[in-house]
């Protein structure tokens, strides 16, 4: 997480006794995939040289034009530090390209990138985001496989003996600050079992890195406390689900373009146009923000995750919140956002919903600062708040209709994203599941 020369990696990988290299990438659902290499294939993967099988990649090509090549990012390099004991393991994230040599129009890396470039077209020079990423701890069995069993009993900023998952989440926040991720707090999210490590903000490309590194590394150091880290958006009925809400600002030329010590509230002609973008395209985005069937569990009424598009400066119901803080650190809080999605097309689809909001010089709603959990229908309906989308279906639809979100994806990602969610709504849809079974064998 600095910057690196192919100088700095040889020197790095020899000094370290660096024995293997992942050359780390994501698909378009999100998953990290890595081509492992040893170290004696270093100078080919400095050179661009590295290729693979896309056609084995969820959503990437077609089995006739399968060879693509691994282009490493050389800031990304960073050593596992729990791999030393036989010869370490090194990591670079690597963007994907076609044999031609362009940019992969799949690769959900090049996509936000390409988003970024219109970003800068309109004048700005940075797209930041700090993440908060939260994820629940299960017991494992003596096969080593999850059960559901939670590893504590503890709330809300609970300390140990109440919060049994300290020390793992202790080491986890070690392992990654040794990785170069400045932490800024850990603790015991509401719901047992469940916690949140945030970690300072970053431009949107580094930051959707971390997020994929963080997931990784909490999964592994998890493992090794005998524990299963999960990053699915609702596991338990009745409780809190996990989000990541996502605190995201516009530069220009280093300085904070939502910021406007004249403005009310603080905020900038810029930050209440971006806002009234996110809230025009929410309903949607909402499928690229939460991709799974399960998502559309945590986005319901009571347990603190909005299901309802509006702002607010105050209030934590509405999808956005404008933190305290202003200056520098003047943002807008997506609080919608899940972490099951695949980071990178999720920052692809916010930022392009804001810019349009900008380009068309949009006025946001007026900010709603009652509890809208407690708003009967006709109130909401009153105040202009609309839903979001109440399953994947309903989100894919409203994806489907939305010209500047599919623009924001790109036509390949698009056809291949949708498609997946389709198979995976109807394979929900079509199952029987053990609520109806327990509702219905015995009442017919």
């Amino acid at each position: 997480m600095g910057k690196y020369t192919k100088d700095d990696i040889r020197r790095l990988a020899t000094e370290e006794n660096v024995k293997f290299i992942r050359l780390q990438f994501t698909d378009i659902l999100g998953t990290i995939k890595n081509v492992e290499i040893p170290i004696s294939q270093l100078e080919k993967a400095l050179d661009n040289k590295m290729m693979f099988d896309g056609s084995s990649i969820e959503g990437f090509v077609r089995i006739e034009e399968s060879d693509m090549y691994l282009y490493p990012d050389l800031d990304t390099w960073v050593i596992f530090p729990w791999t030393a004991e036989k010869g370490k393991v090194a990591r670079l994230i690597c963007d994907i390209y076609s044999a031609d040599g362009t940019p992969f129009a799949g690769d959900p890396r090049n996509n936000l990138k390409r988003v970024l470039k219109e970003m800068e077209d309109l004048g700005f020079t940075d797209f930041n985001l700090g993440p908060e990423p939260e994820f629940f701890l299960f017991k494992l069995d003596e096969k080593g496989e999850p059960t559901l069993e939670l590893n504590d009993n503890g709330g809300y900023f609970d300390l140990a003996p109440t919060d049994l998952g300290e020390n793992c989440r202790r080491d986890i926040v070690l392992e990654l600050e040794e990785m170069g991720f400045e932490i800024e707090a850990s603790h015991h999210e509401v719901a047992p079992g469940q916690h949140e490590i945030d970690f300072k903000y970053a431009d949107a490309i580094t930051a959707c890195d971390q997020i994929q590194t963080f997931k990784l590394v909490v999964k592994t150091i998890a493992r090794k406390h005998g524990l299963h880290a999960t990053f699915m958006p609702k596991p338990l009925f009745g409780v809190n689900g996990s989000g990541m809400h996502c605190n995201v600002s516009l530069f220009k030329n280093g300085k904070n373009a939502f910021y406007d010590q004249t403005g009310d509230l603080e905020l900038s002609d810029t930050a209440r146009q971006f806002i009234a973008g996110i809230i025009s395209h929410a309903p949607s985005f909402t499928a690229v923000t939460n991709p799974t069937v399960n998502s559309y569990k945590r986005l319901v009424p009571g347990y603190e995750a909005p299901c309802y598009v509006a702002w607010s400066a105050q209030n934590r119901s509405p999808l956005i919140r404008i933190p305290a803080s202003r200056g520098i650190s003047t943002r807008v809080e997506v609080r919608s956002v899940d972490p099951a999605a695949n980071p990178y097309l999720a920052m692809a689809v916010l930022l392009s919903a804001g810019l349009d909001g900008i380009k068309n010089g949009a006025t946001p709603p007026a900010p709603v600062d009652r509890n809208i959990y407690v708003m009967s229908r006709e109130e909401r309906i009153e105040e202009g708040i609309v839903d979001l989308p109440a399953t994947l279906a309903q989100a894919l639809d409203e994806l489907k209709k939305d010209e500047v979100m599919l623009n924001a994806l790109g036509e390949h990602i698009v056809e291949h994203f949708i498609e997946a969610k389709e198979i995976e709504w109807d394979m929900f849809r079509t199952q029987v599941h053990p609520w109806e079974r327990e509702q219905y064998m015995s009442m017919y």
